[in-house]
């Protein structure tokens, strides 16, 4: 039988892939870059073991579909509309600058405006799947700076339709008006918002129909269905595919199974991601790459220096402070996986010799193999350009953050809580301290956020908690605690540190998103650390202990227990034994009953002490409901009132008693 060329490239690709992974993991490398240089040695210019280039491709193509549509998931239609200057003023800079200045260095070079126009289309564009895979990976999407490279992806993404178009033009042989680009354009675009809006209205329509049948199986099909079908509508406009996808992932973000659909296609993303990493090296030409080895290092010089210093400009202009300009514009210093599908369809059109065409993808994907050890240094290089660049807007920065402390701080700054993140826990924090009348100063790195709240009267600042003079403008010296609710991993740690060097009794509070980083930040200097993954599992277990009538005071012994070892029980692959009675037992055996008091009751205006109801009927008074107060394990002073609602807990048969006597209808009952 005969086995197709794509299954025996999938397993070949499968087969070195995976023993490269283990030893990237040994080594401590990022597995992106063993997968591109898995490519480069198997691929048509090494060994040669790759014969349908073409269909390997498809497969690439599905994998940057799947990255798109997982960062979807994270995301929101709501969350893109908080990002909508990011977008269009971040992204729209980024594209005209480096296009603008790329082309004007190409015309000093000799090169014809077509040409150079040409060039400045490939250089703009970022690798979408490289970034977002990285931060992803180091939990960074949601930080400023993850944040910053998103946005100026996004406008990258949907520039490709213009750039597709215009490309004929620049190669003379098509006849197209501005008109006619404009007009395609637009269509382009209008069509991209009728998608958005149909999916927005229609897919959670489908999907509670899709709910309502309770099948795994065909809720995920459903999900590929939609995926696929507006990844499909989206490419018939002239948007790519990837476009499409992440716009599907957005809009199911929205529902409620999207924690279902992520576990769902996480596999599936993984997989064909790798075969896109590969597919990158299988590109490269290591004769070519041997042969003008000086043109293509000077080139990626050129090209990760010019697309630095740019974006690094173009975030700095949307007021991200130093640190984040920096490590965005580290992020994006890189050509993207659409700028090889623009350097085919330039190629087509000689505005791309075979010459420069190879030499472009030597440096392109050398630039690719250097971004995942160019985000890991990005922390490092930003903190050092902030430390050595104090311009003007840096120099006033710290004096108007100390002005607006002042005027707006909750009360005094003596014993005050630093806040640092105004995101939705930083948002309950400050009203929980307002309403007890402690006081608070916030800071936070998003201008517009700052503003919309400081408009609300919120005492709220632009400020980097990572800068010492920004803490100490902050009181911090003469702070009693210092919370960090940010998705910003590195600041966090750079922050504790700081923060405990300037004052050694802040106690200082930090929530983070996962278990690694609790034992770091604890040697750093923090007091508590509060993972969301654990306090997630604390209010499940919680739950579920109280429904098996487990008491309130030992759920939260056990809890305080867990918090005060650091959470060791929930990380031990092995669970110790916990000394509590038999859960399955006391389930069956007993349960809960809830009466509401009538104005006949005989307890009514009696104390707990003088009903005995322990002692007669063997049945436990959990708490009492009475209006919108709760009465948990009330004391034996308590009073019942009429209306009172009870909580019972014990056997079927002593509730049964119980009810009769505090309802009345035992006449035995004596108080």
């Amino acid at each position: 039988m005969h086995t197709p060329p794509l299954f025996e490239d999938l397993l070949i690709i499968l087969l070195v892939s995976v023993p490269v992974a283990l030893a990237c993991l040994r080594l401590k490398l990022p597995l992106l870059v063993g997968l591109m240089l898995t490519g480069i040695v198997i691929g048509p210019y090494g060994l040669g073991w790759i014969k349908d280039l073409e269909g390997v491709e498809i497969l690439a193509e599905i994998g940057v579909m799947l990255l798109l549509f997982t960062i979807g998931l994270e995301f929101s239609l709501n969350r893109l509309r908080e990002m909508k200057k990011l977008v269009l003023i971040g992204g729209g800079l980024q594209v005209l600058l480096t296009v603008a200045i790329t082309a004007a260095a190409a015309v000093f070079f000799g090169r014809s405006f077509n040409q150079a126009l040409f060039f400045g289309f490939l250089v703009a564009l970022s690798s979408t799947a490289i970034v977002l895979k990285s931060y992803v990976e180091r939990n960074e999407v949601d930080s400023p700076h993850g944040r910053a490279g998103v946005g100026i992806l996004l406008f990258q993404d949907i520039s490709v339709v213009l750039m597709m178009l215009v490309i004929p033009i620049l190669g003379g042989k098509d006849s197209l008006s501005f008109a006619s680009v404009a007009k395609n354009l637009g269509g382009s675009l209008l069509a991209l918002i009728l998608i958005v809006l149909a999916a927005a209205l229609l897919i959670p329509r489908i999907l509670k129909i899709v709910g309502k049948l309770r099948s795994p199986e065909v809720l995920l099909l459903t999900v590929v269905l939609l995926f696929l079908g507006i990844s499909f509508a989206t490419s018939q406009f002239g948007l790519s595919l990837a476009l499409g996808a992440f716009i599907a992932g957005m809009v199911l973000a929205e529902s409620d199974y999207n924690h279902q659909i992520t576990a769902d296609i996480l596999p599936f993303r993984d997989v064909f991601n790798s075969i896109f990493f590969v597919s990158i090296g299988l590109l490269l030409s290591v004769g070519s790459l041997i042969e003008n080895l000086f043109a293509v290092l000077l080139l990626v010089v050129f090209l990760v220096v010019i697309k630095f210093l740019i974006i690094w400009v173009v975030v700095r202009l949307l007021r991200f402070p130093q640190r984040i300009s920096v490590m965005a514009a580290v992020g994006l210093a890189q050509i993207g996986e659409f700028s090889f599908i623009l350097a085919k369809a330039g190629k087509g059109f000689d505005l791309l010799p075979d010459a420069d065409y190879q030499k472009f993808l030597a440096a392109s994907i050398i630039s690719m193999i250097a971004t995942p050890f160019l985000i890991s240094a990005a922390p490092g290089i930003g903190y050092f350009i902030q430390k050595i660049l104090k311009d003007d807007s840096d120099k006033r920065e710290p004096k108007t953050s100390e002005d607006d402390i002042h005027l707006t701080s909750s009360g005094g700054l003596l014993n005050h809580v630093i806040i640092v993140g105004y995101g939705l826990n930083g948002r309950n924090l400050a009203r929980v301290l307002r309403s007890v009348g402690v006081s608070y100063a916030i800071l936070d790195l998003n201008i517009e956020t700052v503003r919309k709240a400081k408009a609300k009267g919120e005492k709220i600042n632009f400020g980097d908690s990572t800068r010492r003079e920004v803490l100490h403008h902050a009181h911090i010296e003469e702070a009693h605690a210092l919370v960090l609710a940010i998705s910003d991993p590195q600041a966090a740690r750079r922050t504790v540190k700081q923060a405990r060097e300037m004052n050694p009794n802040l106690y200082i509070i930090v929530r983070t998103r996962y278990i690694s980083e609790i034992n770091e930040l604890m040697d750093l200097g923090a007091n508590e650390v509060i993972p969301e993954e654990f306090e997630t599992s604390i209010e499940i277990f919680s739950r579920v202990l109280l429904c098996y009538g487990i008491d309130r005071l030992t759920i939260e012994n056990r809890i305080g227990q867990i918090r005060k070892q650091g959470y060791e029980m929930l990380r031990s692959p092995s669970l110790p034994q916990i000394s509590t009675p038999n859960l399955n037992a006391i389930h069956e055996s007993a349960t809960t009953e809830t009466i509401k008091l009538s104005q006949t009751s005989p307890i009514i205006g009696k104390k707990l002490s003088q009903i005995n109801l322990r002692q007669q009927t063997k049945v436990t008074l959990i708490a009492v409901l009475r209006g919108d107060e709760t009465f948990i394990s009330p004391s034996p002073k308590f009073e019942f009132a009429d209306e009172d609602i009870l909580i019972l807990f014990g056997k079927n048969e002593n509730l049964e008693k119980a009810i009769e006597i505090l309802q009345g209808e035992n006449n035995g009952f004596n108080p």
